[in-house]
């Protein structure tokens, strides 16, 4: 599978009219080709298949570096799979592509195929971590999409719960930035993590909550009434 075969079975499901709508929705000044998920979902189920681990890393790249917004996302599903050995090079093209984020659709895809990687080697903590001090909002967001899966763990282990403890202290540093979308992921992280560990929930909104933006607080404890 080629870049310019895989970009061709892209556009032969464009739709026009999907296009413009999700212009418009996304607002970056990107080409949108109007292929909606289901469909870029069946293009990379096949193409994973028919690929090892360097083609496929290989197709991502050159995929990303179309700058077409369904190219971007198809990119991401390419590398969204637990079970990618060797996975050094996929780990280091999703970290790569984290400065272009501009936009909350593609950033989140690419993150989901960088969850898979990072609970795969937990040691890449370190270099998320130093995301939380970039200039770019983006990237500071993405070091809370990306950790999501250590709000899920019902009995998590000592290194488990390090490491949700230090993304808390990630988020806890963010809850005086006044970006929508980084109070946005704070709520996103707090929630999700209510649902398994809601004492470290309520005990982070004791401390934390009265400086974070109110829409943002009350999405951070929409679970907690429940628990």
């Amino acid at each position: 599978m080629t870049p310019e075969a895989a970009l061709a079975a892209l556009e032969a499901l464009a739709d026009p009219g999907r296009a413009e709508g999700a212009a418009a929705y996304h607002k970056a000044p990107r080409r949108y080709l109007g292929v909606p998920n289901p469909a870029i979902n069946d293009l990379t189920t096949e193409w994973r298949r028919a690929l090892d681990v360097p083609a496929r890393v290989a197709l991502a790249g050159a995929l990303w570096q179309t700058d077409i917004h369904e190219a971007r996302i198809a990119a991401a599903k390419l590398l969204t799979q637990a079970r990618l050995r060797p996975d050094e090079a996929a780990w280091a093209l999703i970290a790569s592509w984290v400065p272009d984020f501009d936009a909350w659709a593609i950033a989140d895809h690419a993150c989901i195929a960088g969850q898979k990687r990072l609970v795969a080697d937990p040691a890449r903590i370190d270099e998320v971590a130093a995301w939380t001090q970039s200039d770019h909002m983006w990237t500071r967001r993405a070091a809370l999409v990306i950790t999501l899966p250590w709000t899920r763990q019902n009995h998590p282990k000592p290194a488990e719960l390090a490491i949700r403890d230090r993304v808390l202290g990630w988020a806890a540093a963010y809850v005086d930035d006044p970006a929508w979308f980084i109070q946005k992921a704070v709520a996103w992280w707090l929630r999700d993590l209510s649902r398994h560990d809601p004492e470290r929930t309520r005990a982070f909104l004791a401390e934390h909550g009265a400086r974070m933006k109110p829409f943002a607080r009350k999405e951070a404890a929409k679970h907690l009434a429940a628990t």
